[in-house]
């Protein structure tokens, strides 16, 4: 326990615990029951009958329905949903999830807010510049298909599961140069922490709500991969007004096909047929 910090708000029915170094969510502390929940992405070995996924959870906290939209079935089983609302505990739409910004600093057409939990961490990406599309560094970062739009994608690679505690992680490329306030090339910004999982790789926290932010390698310092969980887009989880999404390859994915094979199976393959209803390339390379 010395080594985690827990974070709750108000509405929240446990104390979230993440690691203090890397921002590894381990689990929640249920208020009540004291009971752990723990997180499905923090084992050493592969799955092997320890857990198995039953239900996809506060899917009307996105526009988009986000995961759920993609798979509906592991291993040949459909998937339930669950959403608690009008409980007793006080929990609504608005409680879970991500809530979508009321204040000033909302997304707009040509702005994309992202903002951790307890907003520690908050900036604006903007659309791509005119300027950076015309020039050579733009070269593998967008797609001929809409050049308005980042690309994204979904990553099944260990590192990011061990350092975010989740079974999939979801990225989205921006250069640094279009996000406000500048953010300098340690990744600082507000409550958030680093944490170099490997050498030449920056990751970064929110160090209060563990929130996962930034990625960057040094062999591309100039664009930074930015956690899709964060961004606070209106049409929904997918940010699809923004992200050009790679539908036929998820980064990874052998990794996770040894680590929990009926989940990344799924989503191999819920990913291509979502986008390719989308109109998303099946593949791309990041430089």
């Amino acid at each position: 326990m010395d080594n985690l910090t827990g974070y709750n708000h108000a509405s929240a029915l446990g104390i979230r615990h993440f690691c203090s170094t890397c921002g590894c969510h381990v689990g929640d502390l249920g208020l009540d029951d004291g009971n752990w929940t723990i997180s499905t992405a923090i084992f050493t070995e592969p799955n092997a009958g320890l857990w198995e996924m039953r239900s996809h959870c506060f899917t009307n906290s996105s526009a988009d329905d986000g995961l759920s939209a993609i798979f509906s079935h592991i291993d040949g089983r459909r998937l339930g949903f669950f959403n608690p609302e009008d409980t007793s505990s006080g929990l609504t739409k608005k409680d879970v999830g991500r809530d979508i910004p009321t204040d000033e600093a909302e997304s707009t057409s040509e702005g994309l807010l992202a903002e951790c939990q307890c907003g520690g961490v908050s900036f604006t990406i903007s659309r791509p510049r005119e300027e950076f599309i015309a020039s050579p560094a733009s070269e593998g970062w967008l797609h001929s298909s809409d050049t308005s739009k980042w690309l994204a994608l979904l990553d099944l690679c260990d590192d990011c599961r061990l350092t975010a505690g989740t079974n999939v992680m979801a990225w989205m490329y921006v250069p640094l140069d279009h996000i406000s306030p500048h953010i300098s090339a340690d990744l600082a910004i507000g409550s958030s922490k680093s944490y170099r999982s490997s050498k030449g790789r920056l990751r970064t926290f929110c160090g209060t709500c563990g929130a996962t932010v930034f990625y960057m390698s040094d062999t591309r310092p100039c664009v930074v991969d930015v956690a899709v969980g964060i961004l606070r887009a209106p049409e929904g989880t997918m940010a699809g007004k923004w992200a050009i999404w790679r539908a036929g390859r998820i980064a990874a994915a052998n990794s996770g096909l040894k680590y929990d094979p009926g989940f990344s199976k799924a989503l191999i393959e819920g990913m291509a047929r979502w986008g390719g209803e989308r109109g998303m390339p099946e593949d791309f390379v990041v430089p």
